[in-house]
């Protein structure tokens, strides 16, 4: 119970911030904060305790459990997620009634904010502690639909909720291909226990084409070439999401499910290998806009998506100091970002060129600032030092092609973090210079303050960054983090890179209009055209379809049953299977007379609907069919279904009866001039929807054996917890059918009652 307590402890915590916001809206925020220090503090306990884990069966046929572990790298990600909420929460205490001011938004706004926040918290969490690959997978999907609502968050605004749409249909598409890559994964090790695929796992290009979607999923989730371009939209968000989402928490969501499936990503060293590739290019691509844009926010999330570069080179080279680079990166952004935002809330202004000088009047925020912007940029007595020394080890080992990549990485790095810190602080004053509360400084004074210790208390951070390390590569890997005043390889590349960005950074007169011209270039061309033209050719496809189904209830109805029908055929043909889609069975005796009798019967009454003369005669006809198949049952040995049929027969027949009665006769007549008008596509309707529906069930009926059907229900009743045999089927086996059709029902009977009570139509 340890182990989970974190995780329940913000389940409660969502209800709690609804409750106590509807009643004072001021009081939700802290509310808030308060929840996640309870489970950052419980985080804490449990790992005082000692790792550990717990289990459960969920689905014991696919052999998947809720597994759930503290280990080293669930700490770790846990603490960051928790510990950088929490002062998010804070920050936004103190940010959100101006932002919402501005506005001129309620007060009660905010509480949908917090409540989401924890939500995407209780996901983050459940995610890293996951140890089953399924459970891993709806965790990340949790945080694609809460990171939705945050980034959607101003919902007023287009462009909000064209950047919320954008980051659902990009990270949620790609889940898709996620989720299909571990399926098809565990299906084939038998297993989806995480520390058990690895040992299990199949050789060949199954292994390569499962990992290959896992990838594309990890990859979107963590804004990486070519799928990286929703990040920089999501900036519409407000100044807290941003910094949580996407410093902390969701692009860190990516590169962890790589960092958990590393052991397998092992067994195949060409995809690990483009893995690395991939991260180069998201260095350069994210590094070079960073450096021209002129928003805060933006620069921010250019260069998030340059460091998560860097994360994908050190999983792609074998994973040493990738777990410590993501701590190190969220400290540092996430007080970035904070940093911004409480300048926006100062000035007023949202750009560098409108800002400068502002050391004077917020001398707090940018000594604790400069304090991050030189972590992430790698500089001595910080946690970012050691990230980038790890970076340049890891490159090292593989030549002087990659250190080179490496070093212009890291020299690119300090330029942009230089340019964005120099050009709010330093300089001529420039534009307004307000006040900003304590409460938008204190969280940014205590990252810095965790960015600087890390760098010098290097005992704690060694055993954090050790035990994730073991964890993620299923093994002791002991990374020995100190200070080495010596003329090693890492040290001499560190010196290149700040001579580099530091000359890069002085000179960016002279680059800058030039690299403007270029990136505005490459955007007209990028990934991002791409996605539009999809989504407006997918709304042109929609609105065709729906012209054509709605023209009348024929089209309606065809528009239902023929992909159905479509959809039937291909799962016969392409689904794999033992022996020949059809057969003949055991034949048809004299014993089943009544059974054809029925079936004849049952056959001559739906023919007979196509030559219905009025609508009377079609519903007798109808409720001809649905006896004549109750008779078949009972002829079948299943009195209960033949029992269902009548009562359902004989309730849509009078339910029909009664909807005619209401109905004016002008409109009786004009659809049954409708309904007999011959067209010839209907004909291929029915053909493509019946063909299908006598296949599938030529198939389903042909291929049933009791030992294969009867035999496992029974054996698996016990286990449902059942006392009969239909209880289970209908209660467990098909239990969301079940729910379906009763959902249907209860739709439809709504309606016909309210047409029933309603005024008569005119």
């Amino acid at each position: 119970m340890t182990v989970v307590l974190p995780l329940l402890l913000l389940l409660p915590g969502v209800a709690l911030v609804l409750g106590v916001g509807a009643w004072r809206p001021s009081w939700a925020g802290p509310v808030g904060a308060l929840c996640s220090a309870t489970a950052l503090g419980a985080l804490l306990r449990a790992r005082a305790a000692g790792f550990a884990g717990v289990s459960f069966a969920w689905i014991p046929t696919w052999n998947v459990h809720l597994s759930l572990a503290l280990d080293g790298l669930s700490f770790l990600y846990g603490t960051l997620v928790l510990g950088v909420g929490l002062l998010v929460l804070v920050y936004a205490c103190a940010y959100l009634p101006h932002y919402l001011e501005e506005r001129h938004r309620p007060r009660r706004d905010e509480v949908r904010l917090y409540a989401w926040v924890l939500v995407f918290m209780g996901a983050m969490l459940l995610l890293v502690m996951a140890r089953d690959a399924l459970l891993l997978v709806i965790a990340l999907d949790l945080t694609t639909v809460a990171s939705y609502f945050l980034i959607g968050y101003d919902r007023e605004r287009t462009g909000s909720r064209s950047a919320a749409l954008m980051a659902l249909v990009v990270t949620g598409g790609t889940s898709v291909v996620l989720l299909a890559g571990v399926v098809s994964l565990g299906l084939a090790c038998g297993t989806f226990e995480l520390s058990e695929l690895a040992a299990r796992a199949p050789g060949g290009s199954r292994l390569g084409v499962a990992l290959g979607c896992v990838a594309v999923g990890a990859l979107a989730k963590s804004a990486q070439v070519p799928l990286h371009f929703w990040l920089p939209r999501a900036m519409a968000a407000p100044t807290p999401v941003s910094a949580y989402l996407h410093s902390a928490a969701m692009v860190a969501a990516g590169v962890f499910v790589l960092q958990r499936f590393l052991p397998v990503f092992a067994l195949a060293p060409a995809l690990l290998q483009g893995l690395a590739g991939v991260g180069l290019v998201s260095m350069l691509v994210g590094s070079l806009f960073s450096l021209c844009a002129w928003r805060f926010k933006r620069v921010l999330a250019y260069s998030t998506i340059a460091q998560y570069g860097y994360v994908l080179v050190l999983v792609g080279l074998g994973g040493a100091g990738a777990p410590l680079y993501v701590l190190a990166h969220g400290l540092c952004k996430a007080a970035l970002f904070l940093t911004v935002g409480a300048v926006t809330h100062a000035t007023g202004e949202q750009s560098l060129e409108k800002v400068g000088g502002l050391w004077r009047a917020l001398p707090g925020l940018a000594g604790a600032s400069a304090v991050a912007a030189a972590g992430l940029a790698g500089l001595p007595l910080t946690l970012g030092f050691f990230k980038d020394e790890l970076f340049f080890r890891a490159l090292v080992e593989r030549g002087g092609a990659w250190s080179a990549a490496g070093v212009l990485g890291a020299a690119l790095t300090l330029a942009y973090t230089g340019r964005l810190w120099t050009g709010l602080f330093l300089g001529a004053p420039l534009g307004a210079r307000g006040h900003a509360s304590w409460g938008l400084v204190a969280p940014v004074v205590v990252l810095g303050a965790g960015v600087l210790l890390g760098g010098v208390w290097l005992g704690p951070l060694n055993g954090l960054a050790d035990a994730a390390e073991g964890e993620m590569l299923g093994h002791p890997a002991p990374l020995e983090l100190a200070y080495h005043l010596d003329a090693r390889a890492e040290n001499l590349l560190a010196l290149g890179a700040w001579v580099l960005g530091v000359g890069v950074l002085v000179t960016r007169r002279r680059w800058e209009a030039p690299l403007e011209a270029l990136t505005r270039a490459a955007s007209q061309v990028g990934v991002e055209r791409a996605y539009g033209a999809l989504l407006a050719g997918a709304d042109a496809l929609s609105d065709g379809l729906r012209r054509l189904e709605v023209r009348d209830l024929r089209d309606r109805v065809a528009a239902v049953l023929v992909p159905a029908g479509l959809l039937g055929a291909a799962a016969l043909v392409f689904t794999p299977g033992r022996g020949p889609i059809f057969s003949w069975g055991r034949g048809v005796g004299l014993a089943d007379a009544p059974l054809v009798l029925g079936l004849l019967i049952a056959a001559g009454a739906a023919v007979a609907t196509l030559r219905a003369a009025n609508h009377l005669h079609l519903v007798m006809l109808l409720s001809c069919v649905g006896f004549s198949l109750a008779a078949v049952f009972a002829f079948a040995a299943a009195p209960d279904v033949a029992f269902t049929a009548v009562l359902v027969e004989t309730t849509f027949t009078l339910l029909f009866l009664a909807l005619l009665s209401r109905l004016p006769r002008h409109s009786q007549e004009r659809a049954q001039v409708e309904a007999t008008r011959t067209r010839w596509r209907d004909w291929v309707f029915a053909g493509v929807a019946g063909a299908s529906a006598m296949a599938t069930s030529w198939n389903a009926l042909t291929h049933l054996r009791e030992t294969r059907v009867v035999g496992a229900h029974v054996a698996w009743t016990e286990a449902a917890h059942a006392r009969d045999v239909v209880s289970a089927i209908i209660t467990d086996f098909r239990g969301l059918d079940t729910v379906g059709e009763t959902s249907v029902m209860v739709v439809v009977l709504l309606g016909i009652i309210h047409l029933l009570t309603g005024e008569r139509a005119e």
